[in-house]
């Protein structure tokens, strides 16, 4: 990890410690249950928005547009959006927030399916929300209906907050509409709530750490655990977790936990992180990150034992719950999550934190959508680096002033907060969430399979390839043969890119683009966000995403690509660069950013800005014209007169020196007619990898890990298609770089970009039209006018949280 990054001292040969984590043995014998730290006498208030029933009190008062499954969340983006100057009339709002994540579609098993319900169920009901509405398409395997029965089978307090479910009905317009027309109505209700003085006890604080560093358990990490003490004392609830981000440390964990059952509980959680991590191929060993590694957190038991230390050793763990799994006694918990924040950090809010407090030692940024997150710095020179970006220094310890000073100035501010003083992160206007994502295993028996499988050639695949000739439609449109137009037009980059390497940096990348958009409309912005990078068993997904991140950094759309670090993740940019020199590529040649390193939000920004001007004035490009890359794929069973036709299309884009590429396992490239009037053989094995770029013009399948839909168009997009041509009849996201052109027949839920009118024989060449002007920048497909578009890596077979 450290030998990949530009570093100014020389490293040792080889490493002077050994990772060896002996699991911890559990002594009935020996065993002390703990005692709880006393309550105080006093009380001590805060000003909270009191909720009916049992919800508690909340420290913000929020609309939630609640996405159930990935299939929504550009819709819920959308409402959310269009909603956001009405908060202005309103002044006891505090905002409409989308929920949408990666979850709940696009998997043949859904591992995560219980901790996915708790967390929306945990959500629906939480204490910070005013009012909810949840999105669903119907079709999915976790829906509104599964999710209603799951907060009725769980008691969770849904009657007692304003709420209701709607599904899409593939109508983008009119589902808009509706909905916005439903919240808005909600809103005066939604206004009535005000603040009072609330107990402390009604304080239910979260306490994660990220991008940490060998201070953590020095300074961050101990004055953590003293605020979480205050708020226990005071008759709170506090809660940390990331099980695997304390495997090491158990023996420090049990020394004040309240009995001998909630140790074991506590104990197994650890063995079932470390079974499920062995069934992808991985180990806890591989948690640490660059970011952790750079700044002297060498291996996962110094991370651990740092970790450890936001529990005070005088509070006594009294509960150990499940992800998502609601707090509803006082005291102290421990919560099962993997140690990737955001993830981690979305379960802590399902469970009912109203407060957030993040300790980190490279500057993390993180900040959830209707939580809000006090961030506490580990050192006094980082924390004047990011200034802007933290609430507190820690490092002011490591100075000389003492702890309990300190903690008095952290309690009063946490109680500010939760009062409704704006914390750093909701100055800056900008969130995260990722939900505990699924895993593909549920035991060992695929994983040699998995890992001896041949790797795609990057060769074309045989085919037949016709005569290249499209017949004339019925209305007269013109011809298309590759002998009299050239075939498709060339790839012409016109796109600015904004990459971001890791989860992190995703939502900095969004503000980037929305700002270069408004100063300069004329020219084309997009950023690819994503969840990646970090947070993850990287061994088990790194080849997934260097070529999935390669491809898009030269791709054929893409006139200018600016790489934008978060600065702590595994997926650095000195990681990039060297991706890049792999690939025959020039970092040079690109743009280069950093959150942490260019000191916070407001200063990177400007940074890429420059960036932008700068290359744009002196006609700077990675850019180059290329012959066009067409994907092709269906949603859904294909019928033979459609697989035919698109099989003729395949044909003529060949026939004229493009390429085309199909997924593997998708209905399109097994339908028989397809298969026999395109290919050579009934058998093809992929010869791309997922988000492989094409080196090699032609024909291509590529391999596809899921059937997720938006996981498949994210990785044809990188093997250099420029246009995604799509067979459906369901409402799905198109693609924020890469055009994604629909079409169907009468039977379509939705309008598609081409209705196939006539006779089949005619649709290709109604088809080739459509291609032809939508590469030429002449027409623009729905979803990218309607703003229904959405990004997301794959993770893979092996792929797993950490």
């Amino acid at each position: 990890a450290l030998r990949g990054r530009s570093l100014d001292f020389t490293l040792p040969e080889r490493a002077n410690f050994r990772d060896r984590i002996a699991p911890h043995e559990l002594n009935p014998a020996t065993f002390t249950p703990g005692q709880q730290v006393a309550r105080y006498p006093e009380e001590c208030t805060f000003l909270g928005y009191r909720r009916p029933g049992s919800r508690g009190v909340g420290t913000r008062n929020v609309v939630v547009i609640l996405g159930a499954t990935s299939s929504t969340a550009s819709f819920v983006r959308a409402v959310a959006h269009g909603l956001q100057p009405l908060v202005e009339d309103f002044s006891n709002i505090d905002g409409i927030v989308p929920i949408a994540h990666t979850e709940g579609s696009g998997y043949t098993a859904l591992n995560n399916r219980d901790l996915l319900l708790r967390t929306l169920a945990g959500i629906m009901v939480h204490s910070n929300v005013a009012a909810v509405l949840a999105v669903d398409l119907a079709s999915d395997p976790i829906n509104n209906q599964q999710l209603r029965d799951f907060l009725h089978m769980h008691n969770y307090p849904l009657d007692a907050v304003l709420h209701d479910f709607f599904s899409l009905t593939g109508d983008w317009q009119a589902d808009l509409t509706d909905c916005t027309d439903l919240i808005t109505e909600w809103l005066p209700q939604a206004n009535t709530f005000t603040r009072t003085p609330e107990s402390l006890c009604h304080l239910n604080v979260a306490t994660q750490c990220g991008g940490s560093d060998a201070f953590s358990g020095v300074s961050g990490n101990p004055l953590a655990s003293e605020m979480t003490k205050a708020v226990v004392r005071y008759g709170g609830r506090a809660n940390f977790a990331e099980t695997d981000e304390l495997i090491g440390s158990e023996a420090y964990i049990l020394q004040n936990i309240r009995d001998l059952p909630t140790a074991q509980k506590f104990l197994d959680f650890v063995e079932l992180f470390k079974e499920r991590l062995s069934w992808h191929g991985q180990s806890a060993e591989g948690n640490p990150s660059g970011g952790n590694k750079l700044r002297g957190l060498y291996n996962i038991a110094l991370k651990s034992l740092g970790a450890a230390l936001k529990r005070h050793p005088d509070v006594r763990i009294d509960q150990v719950v499940d992800y998502g799994e609601r707090m509803i006694e006082p005291g102290f918990y421990f919560m099962n999550s993997p140690g990737n924040d955001l993830e981690s950090i979305a379960g802590q809010v399902a469970a009912g934190s109203n407060l957030i407090i993040f300790i980190t030692g490279n500057g993390s940024i993180t900040n959830f959508p209707f939580v809000p997150t006090i961030k506490v710095m580990t050192t006094t020179a980082r924390y004047e680096l990011l200034a802007a970006e933290m609430d507190i220094n820690a490092g002011r310890y490591l100075d000389g002033v003492p702890m309990a000073a300190l903690t008095r100035e952290s309690v009063d501010l946490l109680v500010a907060i939760a009062s409704g003083q704006q914390s750093c992160g909701e100055l800056a206007g900008h969130s995260q969430i990722s939900i505990w994502r699924n895993w593909q295993q549920t035991d060992r028996s695929r994983l040699p399979l998995i890992l001896e499988r041949a790797k795609p050639t990057g060769q074309p695949i045989a085919v037949e390839t016709g005569a290249g000739e499209i017949r004339e439609t019925e209305t007269g449109d013109r011809e298309t043969r590759d002998k009299e137009t050239g075939g498709l037009p060339t790839v012409r980059p016109r796109v600015n890119l904004i990459l971001p390497t890791s989860l992190c940096s995703g939502q900095i990348a969004r503000l980037a683009v929305a700002q270069l958009t408004q100063r300069d409309p004329a020219t084309s912005y997009a950023t690819l966000v994503h969840t990646e990078g970090c947070g993850v068993a990287f061994a088990s997904t790194r080849a997934v995403y260097a070529e999935t991140m390669v491809g898009y950094a030269d791709h054929p759309l893409v006139a200018r690509t600016l790489f934008l670090e978060h600065g702590c993740e595994k997926a650095h940019n000195d990681y990039l660069r060297s991706l890049l020199i792999d690939a025959g590529l020039d970092p040079a040649a690109f743009g280069w950013a950093s959150v942490q390193l260019d000191g916070g939000i407001q200063k990177v920004l400007a940074k890429v800005q420059a960036y932008f001007q700068q290359t744009a004035a002196n006609g700077a490009s990675s850019g180059r014209r290329r012959p066009a890359t067409i994907a092709l794929l269906a949603d859904g069973r294909v019928p033979n007169r459609v697989a035919g036709a698109l099989a003729q299309v395949a044909q003529g884009i060949l026939a004229s020196g493009g390429s085309v590429v199909a997924p593997d396992q998708n209905e399109l490239t097994l339908a028989p007619v397809f298969r026999e009037s395109l290919l050579r053989s009934a058998i093809v094995a992929p010869s791309l990898a997922y988000g492989q770029a094409i080196a090699a013009p032609g024909f291509h399948v590529m391999e596809t890990p899921t059937a997720h839909w938006t996981e498949t168009v994210t990785g044809l997009g990188a093997t250099g298609a420029a246009v995604i041509l799509a067979y459906t009849a369901q409402p799905r996201p198109g693609h924020p770089l890469v055009p994604v052109l629909t079409v169907a027949e009468r039977a379509a839920q939705r309008p598609p970009d081409l209705w196939l009118r006539g006779h089949p024989d005619l649709w290709p060449a109604q088809i080739y039209k459509r291609l032809t002007t939508t590469l030429a920048g002449r027409y623009q497909p729905l979803a990218f006018a309607q703003n229904n578009v959405d990004f997301q890596l794959t993770r893979g077979w092996l792929g797993i949280s950490t």
